[in-house]
């Protein structure tokens, strides 16, 4: 008999699990049990049925399916004579250094222990959450606009539905970004299960079945993400309070949500849930976005406040207990009750399961792997990439990251540059970043001098009737060479990316003043802002170059 193990997506109840295990067995001599739990099947054939009928059978049932790589399938572990990668972890930088690994002639063993693939971004971070975003701004925006002639709405909204179709584009995505390469690339193949290491070299692998694996590989790559990070509060631990993982699924809007927090999960959800209804009390340790420059944490600070939600700075809280359905939070501020509790406090590195110290492998304080520019850590043969290291949070440092990796892993050359890295925060308005802050570029002992620009002065700003926010934009003295730029602005992740073209390429503040911007644009803001370094933008006409 031959054992051939398949993993099965886009299952949402045991029935599905029964649907697909029934289409196995009903092929001749074989013999298929299907996990929901697992999303796997396990097949038992005499082998005269091929792996493409498997597959075949469970996809006419509308599930996906792909090979898991194991003993007992030696079809999908690839050519052994080609140099093996193994990659703990299935997200964005994960995946990206499959494809590039492979593109360079390697083979990749991908282990990833989750019921899911793809890691935060598509499935419990960024997608999730910008569809919550979107959905919320269109909800408050229908009761809360400037134009006349259009009556104001509250609409009744229907979270249960919204959850819905936000997962079914959460399932969507995974499948086009992330199963539907497994099921094309024969030199990708997944292994399920928990991994560790055993030395420098190895990895073992604890399958869902409960036996392990081991692994050698030429070259190992960590991609493992990071999870919420939970405060030490006194009580916190016997509540059932949120994180952003169960926020982002509820079915229901509390009343009064309770948001811990300051920084871009805290604030993009907190937001969210008041736009569609809840009322929100935000308790910061110190000040909103306290690592950026001042003006934007205070900029969104009032404008969330106008949107009716309490931001209480500088808060501690002492303890929690939740009785009766509230949760009640003795605080600095007094005693704060409310109906749910989301903790967005920042997360930790997965890496405490991964054994770290058998192989070598140096952490910082809060476990996160310490690389170079080149993506290794202080061991060898070992790479890291994603939350799970000292890198920046974000998924497309991940990516970029994986690739670079790669690359590295298979005998090239690669770093990652970060020092002109764009970051937005996705509130409304939104705040995005590149380069550095006036106070940071101070510190690294450069002369420089900033203007700033209220959006009033942006004639698109004005057509919207949304003139809340501004444009910043730091230069150095001597050379006026550009060096970073601070924005809040309702579209203010769109107009990053020309300030870090412009900060990139080396650009000075006259350069970025003559540019062709075009009009009516919340870009054209860019150029307004450079050439206040120089004029005054009030005394000028419409679109004036």
């Amino acid at each position: 008999m031959k054992t051939v193990n398949i993993q099965v997506s886009g299952m949402t109840c045991d029935h599905c699990a029964q649907n697909a295990q029934d289409a196995l067995n009903a092929l001749a001599g074989v013999s298929a049990s299907v996990s929901f739990e697992k999303q796997m099947a396990v097949v038992e054939t005499n082998g005269t049925i091929q792996n493409k009928q498997l597959l075949e059978a469970i996809e006419n049932k509308g599930y996906r399916a792909s090979l898991l790589a194991d003993d007992d399938n030696p079809a999908s572990s690839g050519d052994n004579t080609k140099l093996h990668i193994a990659i703990v972890g299935s997200g964005s930088g994960a995946f990206a250094a499959a494809l590039k690994a492979v593109e360079q002639g390697a083979r990749v063993t991908l282990v990833e222990g989750a019921a899911v693939i793809g890691g935060t971004c598509v499935n419990i971070g960024c997608v999730p959450s910008k569809i919550l975003i979107r959905g919320a701004q269109i909800a408050y925006l229908q009761g809360h606009h400037a134009f006349d002639g259009i009556p104001l709405n509250t609409p009744a909204v229907n979270r249960k539905q919204m959850v819905a179709q936000q997962q079914a584009w959460v399932d969507k995505l995974r499948h086009a970004k992330y199963e539907s390469i497994l099921e094309t690339n024969p030199e990708i193949n997944l292994l399920r299960g928990m991994a560790r290491f055993k030395d420098a070299s190895t990895l073992v692998v604890r399958k869902n079945d409960g036996s392990e694996k081991e692994i050698r590989a030429d070259r190992i790559l960590l991609a493992t993400g990071a999870s919420p990070a939970i405060p030490e509060v006194p009580g916190l631990s016997e509540t059932p309070y949120w994180t952003s993982t169960e926020a982002l699924q509820a079915e229901t809007i509390p009343e009064h949500l309770i948001v811990l927090g300051a920084s871009v999960v805290a604030l993009e959800l907190a937001q969210a849930f008041c736009h569609l209804g809840a009322r929100i009390t935000l308790l910061a340790r110190s000040t909103l976005l306290s690592k950026e420059d001042p003006d934007l944490g205070a900029g969104l600070q009032a404008v969330l406040e106008e949107e009716g939600i309490n931001v209480l700075l500088h808060s501690e809280v002492k303890s929690v207990r939740h009785a009766n359905g509230h949760f009640v939070l003795e605080t600095s501020h007094g005693v704060i009750s409310g109906e749910q509790l989301l903790l967005a406090t920042g997360r930790t590195p997965n890496t405490a399961a991964l054994e770290l110290d058998k192989a070598g492998i140096e952490t910082d304080k809060r476990g996160g792997i310490i690389v170079d520019d080149h993506l290794r850590t202080n061991v060898k043969n070992i790479y890291a990439v994603g939350d799970c290291t000292t890198l920046p949070q974000f998924v497309y440092v991940a990516a970029a990251a994986g690739t670079r990796a790669a690359i590295n892993m298979t005998g090239g050359d690669k770093t990652i540059d970060l020092s002109v890295m764009p970051a937005v925060v996705f509130t409304d308005p939104q705040v995005a970043t590149v380069g550095l802050s006036e106070h940071q570029a101070k510190q690294q002992g450069l002369k420089v001098e900033s203007r700033t620009l209220d959006l009033e002065n942006v004639p698109r700003a004005l057509a919207n009737m949304d003139t809340r926010g501004f444009i910043k934009l730091v230069a150095e003295k001597d050379s006026e060479r550009i060096v970073g730029c601070q924005i809040l602005a309702s579209e203010a992740g769109e107009i990053i990316q020309s300030a870090a073209l412009a900060i990139r390429n080396r650009m000075r503040i006259q350069d970025l003043a003559e540019q062709l911007f075009p009009y009516l644009t919340m870009v054209e803001g860019l150029k307004l802002t450079a050439q206040t370094f120089s004029k005054d933008v009030k005394q000028l006409s419409c679109c004036a170059g």
